[in-house]
């Protein structure tokens, strides 16, 4: 995919202020006792608003992004604490009219509590064992535009975890409603133009990464994990593409996995065959997808395996990757990649 620009930075930006009133789904019978209060919340957030023909802006309708602070209560405040996050996002519209927006959000960033699981202090907290914690959103926003004003309601669902970097870490999820002010500080001109020529042929290409895993009982054993991914992905256009990958996985967990059967590390390689959807926005990918094992010789988990995650492709083609590897609804591990993009 390639794209040359003749433009000026230009859009609106604006500030806006939520309020959030949610509850902790305890999707886990261990996590029964956690919810026992609604959670309150606020977000503050800064956005930008592009009115420039970028081709990735003009083919998602130009959608709103920015930066988000979250602080509040999660559902629980003796066990669970206290939450303060920061995140990116994005608003991709579904309907856009003149004063009008439904958009879907998507947002990622990291979180702090006050409270975790502690052997000694708070045994009971089963849901996260770090301070610090990813922090990931979807939400499906409206948005009402009057002049330099805007009012927006949303219904969120707003997760907490650590990857399974350490245990417990059942996760926390909590689905909330908020409704929310807006004002814009700069209102900018479109005075931008922009060619674009995308390129639908294969692209190909590797990402190494690496990883932690603890495994149980808590407070166990932390193993790394090295995986190569052999890449090949087509665009379908400025929106769309698909991702085909090898991938080559060392998860020294698996050592721990039935300790008295003899392992060898020739014995511990995964192999197995992912398929992905990339939304591709210019330098910024999102990727999904299933995949399954060609080679797991031990079988500690299921057959089928997953990844949602980012990747920043520069156009020199390297590649920065962070995806979280799971088993349906049970995290892996959070792989840290970098790689690179042949003839990009």
């Amino acid at each position: 995919m390639s794209q040359s620009l003749f433009a000026q930075k230009v859009g609106d930006i604006w500030i806006e202020g939520r309020v959030k009133v949610g509850f902790l789904a305890a999707h886990r019978t261990i996590m029964g006792h956690l919810a026992n209060e609604h959670a309150f919340a606020g977000e503050l957030s800064y956005a930008i608003q592009p009115k420039g023909r970028r081709s990735w802006q003009s083919a998602y309708r130009y959608p709103v992004y920015g930066v988000a602070a979250f602080f509040g209560s999660v559902g629980n405040s003796d066990l669970l604490g206290n939450y303060f996050g920061i995140f990116g996002f994005i608003n991709l519209n579904l309907v856009k009219r003149k004063h009008y927006t439904l958009s879907s959000k998507m947002g990622c960033g990291l979180a702090y509590s006050n409270k975790y699981y502690d052997s000694e202090e708070n045994i009971l907290n089963v849901g996260v064992s770090t301070p610090v914690n990813a922090l990931v959103t979807i939400a499906l926003e409206n948005r009402f535009v009057f002049g330099r004003h805007s009012i927006n309601a949303s219904l969120d669902a707003t997760h907490f975890s650590n990857g399974a970097f350490k245990l417990p870490n059942s996760g926390l999820n909590l689905p909330f409603i908020s409704v929310g002010y807006g004002y814009k500080v700069k209102e900018s001109a479109d005075t931008s133009f922009n060619h674009s020529d995308f390129q639908k042929k294969w692209e190909f290409g590797a990402i190494g990464f690496v990883s932690i895993k603890e495994v149980y009982p808590t407070g166990g054993r932390r193993y790394p994990v090295f995986g190569l991914n052999l890449v090949s992905r087509k665009y379908f256009g400025p929106r769309s593409g698909v991702e085909l990958t090898l991938d080559i996985i060392s998860k020294q967990a698996i050592f721990g996995y039935k300790p008295k059967i003899p392992k060898t590390q020739l014995g511990i390689i995964q192999m197995g065959i992912f398929v992905g959807y990339l939304l591709p926005m210019n330098h910024f990918h999102l990727i999904t997808g299933m995949g399954v094992y060609l080679r797991d010789k031990y079988q500690p988990e299921d057959a089928l395996y997953h990844r949602v995650g980012m990747r920043y492709v520069f156009d020199n083609g390297i590649n920065l990757n962070l995806v979280l590897k799971s088993h349906w609804a049970r995290a892996d591990y959070v792989e840290y990649g970098i790689g690179y993009t042949f003839k990009r």
